[in-house]
C-alpha cells in the first residue's frame, strides 16, 4: 500500500526525520519513508550502521537512495551501545544524529517504541507509523534471519547483494547453454519465490553473431575462421556480461544461473588473441559469484554450428579454466558424465550451496 500523495500546501511538516540501521532495508522501511515524504516539505533519511554490521553503510545508504530519491539520504557510523534507558548514551547517540542532521526537525517518524524519547530530544513531532508492521509483516531481523522467506519484501539493491549467483562455464561445445538453461529451469519449477530464478544468456555469443553478420555483408561468402577480435572488444564483452547479469540479480529469486560471466570472458580472451587480459581479469573481481560449474570436454561430441572452428583446443581450455579457478581460489566444481548426470551434479552443488544460507553478523545488542 502506497502512501497517498498529499499536496505541498498541505503538508503539515516542514522538515521530517526517518531515522533507522536499514539493515538490510524492506518493504516495511519504504511504506515509513512513504509515508513521511507524504507530509512533509523536506525529508531526511539517516541511515546508522555499526561497525560490526556486515552490511557496509554505503551500500545501505545507495539503497535507500535508490528507492527514495526524493528523499536526503545521509549515512553515519554509531558504535555506541544500545541502551533506552541510559540519558548518557542517548546523548552519543544524539551527538551522532544532530552532526548527520544538524538542521532542526519538525517530526520524527518511526515504527519503534524509542520514537517518542528521539522525537522530543529532537524537540519534534512524533508521528507514529504501522507499530505492529500490519502493513508488511516483515523486519530486518526477520530478513537477515530468513532472506528467502523475506524475498518478495526485498527491494532490487537488496536482492542483487543476496542472490547466490552461479556461473556455468566450459570450452567449446561442451553444453554450457544447454547446462545453464536446464538447471535454471529446475528452480523455477519449485514455484513460489524459485519461479523468478534468472538466466543470464551469453552476451558473447551474440557479439559473435553480429560480427560475423556484418562480416558476410561485405563478403557473403566469409565464415568463423575469418572473424578477428582485438582486446578492447572482449572488455566490451565482459561489461555487458556483468551488466545483464547484475539486472537479472535484481529481479530475480535468490539464485541466479549464468551461462558464463566476466571471469571466464578473460580466459576466452587467451583463447583468441594469445595473452592474458588485465582489464578484463579486473571486471571479473569486482562482482562476487558463489559457484562455479565447469562442464567437461570429455564425452561430449564436438558440434559446429558456424560459430565454433577449434575442437583440437577443448582441453586446453578445460585445464585454463580449471587451472585459474583454481590459483583464484573460487568455489567449483567439474561436471562429467551423461547430461542427465550433470544436472543431477549441479543441482546438489547449488542446493548445497543455498543451504549454507546467509551470515549476517548480530547488531550491538540491546542492554537490558
Amino acid at each position: 500500500m502506497n502512501a497517498v500523495p498529499v499536496p505541498a500546501a498541505a503538508r503539515p511538516y516542514r522538515h521530517g526525520l526517518v531515522l533507522g540501521k536499514f539493515y538490510p532495508p524492506h518493504a516495511g522501511h519504504h511504506h515509513l519513508v512513504r509515508t513521511a515524504l507524504a507530509q512533509c516539505d523536506r525529508l531526511t533519511v539517516l541511515v546508522c550502521a555499526a561497525s560490526v554490521e556486515s552490511v557496509p553503510l554505503a551500500d545501505r545508504v545507495a539503497w535507500m537512495r535508490e528507492a527514495h530519491p526524493e528523499a536526503e539520504v545521509v549515512g553515519a557510523v554509531d558504535d555506541h551501545p544500545v541502551d533506552l534507558h541510559d540519558a548518557a548514551v542517548w546523548e552519543a547517540h544524539m551527538e551522532v544524529f544532530r552532526t548527520a542532521v544538524p538542521e532542526p526537525v519538525d517530526a520524527v517518524f518511526t515504527s519503534e517504541s524509542y520514537g517518542t524519547e528521539l522525537a522530543r530530544r529532537f524537540g519534534a513531532a512524533e508521528v507514529c507509523v504501522d507499530p505492529d508492521r500490519t502493513t508488511y509483516p516483515v523486519s530486518a531481523t526477520a530478513v537477515r534471519k530468513d532472506p528467502v522467506g523475506c524475498w518478495d519484501f526485498l527491494g532490487p539493491g537488496v536482492r542483487a547483494a543476496l542472490t547466490r549467483r552461479v556461473v556455468v562455464l566450459g570450452a567449446e561445445s561442451t553444453g554450457t547453454t544447454t547446462l545453464s538453461r536446464a538447471l535454471a529451469a529446475h528452480y523455477r519449477a519449485r514455484g513460489g519465490v524459485w519461479s523468478g530464478t534468472g538466466w543470464v544468456p551469453e552476451y558473447g555469443r551474440t557479439y559473435s553473431e553480429e560480427k560475423l553478420a556484418a562480416l558476410r555483408t561485405a563478403d557473403p561468402g566469409a565464415d568463423w575462421t575469418q572473424v578477428e577480435f582485438t582486446s578492447e572488444e572482449f572488455t566490451v564483452i565482459a561489461r555487458h556480461q556483468d551488466a545483464d547479469e547484475e539486472q537479472a540479480a535484481r529481479d530475480g529469486s535468490p539464485v541466479l544461473v549464468c551461462d558464463t560471466d566476466s571471469f571466464a570472458t578473460a580466459i576466452w580472451h587467451e583463447r583468441y588473441l594469445g595473452a592474458p587480459a588485465p582489464e578484463v581479469a579486473a571486471l571479473a573481481d569486482r562482482t562476487p559469484r558463489h559457484l562455479y560449474l565447469l562442464t567437461d570436454h570429455e564425452g561430449v561430441p564436438f558440434e559446429d554450428d558456424g560459430l565454433r572452428d577449434a575442437p583440437h583446443l577443448r582441453p586446453w581450455m578445460t585445464a585454463r579454466f580449471r587451472e585459474e579457478l583454481e590459483r583464484t581460489d573460487r568455489r567449483f566444481l567439474l561436471l562429467t558424465g551423461s547430461p542427465e548426470e550433470r544436472l543431477h551434479a549441479a543441482v546438489t552443488a547449488v542446493d548445497g550451496l543455498l543451504a549454507k544460507g546467509w551470515h549476517f553478523t548480530d547488531p550491538l545488542p540491546e542492554r537490558r
